[in-house]
């Protein structure tokens, strides 16, 4: 703990930094700081074959439990583009409200002074697929309505934070293809978690799975709904 301290003095000179060791289950210990907190912060080694797969079971817990965003930073030695340089990417699945998904993204990229760049995915409808392939006219008229969808949520965050850049971008496929593919250079990528999921359903859904286990850059849950 006073070795972790240490570090972060020294990288973050004048930022006041205090150390708590608790014991018991180090999931309630995670929770209970997320209750009093704006964030918690979690980390984990790049253990190579499986460094894909890096969020354990006490993240796992931490993710789909915490009323706080949870921030997910996997120590790696791959170069990319440093957390202030790369844009905040915002994974949005346009099913229901996202206002605090949202929020926390259009906030971290004003207070970055980087672009946020929005993506969703959205796999075609039955109808688009012919024995020949996919039909281009369905294929258009589907990514044209996402289009629409994706403006007509983030327009009231535009307005709300003008000085943010902003780009969107619709993918014609799964929503988890779509999130980690586009996450591609960023510095962040910021994606929800419904607080009030079904009561058999898994702790996190699929797009929120690929999202931590394979996006190239830090993540941020974020819960909402």
């Amino acid at each position: 703990m006073e070795r972790a301290r240490i570090v972060v003095e020294e990288r973050c000179p004048g930022l006041p930094v205090t150390e708590e060791l608790t014991e018991g289950d180090p999931v309630e210990s995670l929770l209970a700081a997320a209750g009093d907190s704006q964030a918690v912060v979690l980390g984990s080694r790049d253990m190579v074959p499986m460094a894909g797969y890096y969020l354990g079971d006490i993240g796992l817990r931490v993710v789909a439990r915490a009323d706080a965003p949870v921030v997910l930073v996997r120590e790696r030695e791959a170069t990319g583009p440093s957390a202030e340089d790369g844009p905040v990417v915002l994974g949005l699945s346009l099913e229901g409200p996202c206002e605090a998904l949202c929020e926390f993204a259009f906030d971290t990229a004003a207070r970055r002074g980087v672009l946020l760049r929005a993506v969703h995915g959205r796999s075609l409808p039955d109808d688009a697929y012919t024995r020949s392939g996919v039909d281009s006219r369905a294929s258009r008229r589907a990514t044209e309505r996402a289009q629409t969808e994706l403006a007509e949520a983030l327009r009231p965050w535009r307005e709300k934070f003008p000085q943010v850049r902003t780009a969107e971008r619709v993918r014609t496929e799964s929503p988890a293809q779509a999130v980690v593919r586009g996450a591609t250079g960023a510095g962040l990528l910021v994606v929800g978690r419904r607080r009030n999921r079904p009561a058999l359903s898994p702790p996190v859904g699929h797009a929120l799975s690929s999202a931590v286990h394979h996006a190239p850059c830090p993540v941020t849950v974020v819960p909402h709904g």
